[in-house]
């Protein structure tokens, strides 16, 4: 009887420093997933190689102020502003190629007709947007789906915001439901762009889900990035880093 007694103790205090165990580990999981997530506009950095393909830009990585792309061209795809006074028609010169046969194989296989809407912004168009949307919404709300001056990648003219008819031109989640921008969203990596802000990872992103908001990277990073379920910032803080080329 001592014997099993002494026995069921034993297993007893076996138990229960498993148990203590399994909390520490579950608890530490748990911190180091918060830590996971980012401080927004916080020990910003500037960034060195704003002409990137796969420059990251995000709200703690800026461009400088005075960068403006060398080979910004007018799209020739389906503009929802026709304007050509209008910057935001114009993109760099390989990204713009890209959203051609992008914008015509979603008509050539689909049948879908694609409409570019926000392209090229200049860091002072970006102060007068982000000041308004402050003055309207006030920073917090702001901050979840504009970014403050420096910050926007559509200033690296590598990003474009696309729509539908089937949304009237709108940028809205709702682009996300349907059969165009589901296509956009299986096929995009095709051309070398990503949907820059999913659904899933705003928390590490800082920005609202915007299925219309396109980033060019090339065929090889956006096609990664796409089979691999990442963001941009795993890409380039993870998968460009252990490659030894951070900055390419």
């Amino acid at each position: 009887m001592n014997r099993m007694r002494m026995f069921l103790i034993a297993m007893s205090g076996l138990f229960l420093t498993i148990g203590m165990i399994t909390v520490f580990l579950f608890q530490t999981q748990l911190k180091e997933k918060e830590t996971d997530i980012p401080t927004f506009y916080q020990d910003v950095v500037e960034i060195e190689n704003p002409a990137s393909f796969r420059a990251l830009v995000n709200k703690n990585y800026r461009l400088p102020a005075d960068y403006e792309p060398s080979d910004l061209v007018l799209l020739d795809v389906p503009l929802y502003n026709k304007d050509k006074n209008n910057e935001a028609n114009y993109l760099r010169k390989e990204a713009a190629r890209a959203l051609k046969n992008l914008f015509e194989a979603a008509y050539n296989e689909k049948g879908y007709e694609l409409i570019a809407r926000s392209g090229y912004r200049s860091y002072d168009t970006q102060v007068m947007l982000y000041d308004r949307y402050v003055k309207e919404d006030g920073v917090e709300a702001a901050d979840t789906y504009s970014a403050r001056p420096g910050h926007s990648e559509h200033q690296t003219g590598l990003t474009i915001d696309i729509t539908s008819d089937s949304v009237h031109g709108g940028l809205t989640e709702t682009f996300g439901e349907t059969d165009e921008g589901k296509w956009v969203a299986e096929n995009a990596h095709r051309f070398g762009f990503i949907i820059r802000y999913p659904e899933n990872r705003v928390d590490e992103t800082g920005y609202q889900y915007e299925p219309w908001h396109l980033r060019y990277v090339g065929t090889e990073a956006a096609t990664s990035i796409y089979n691999d379920q990442l963001i941009l910032e795993d890409y380039v803080l993870n998968v460009m880093k252990q490659m030894s080329v951070l900055w390419d």
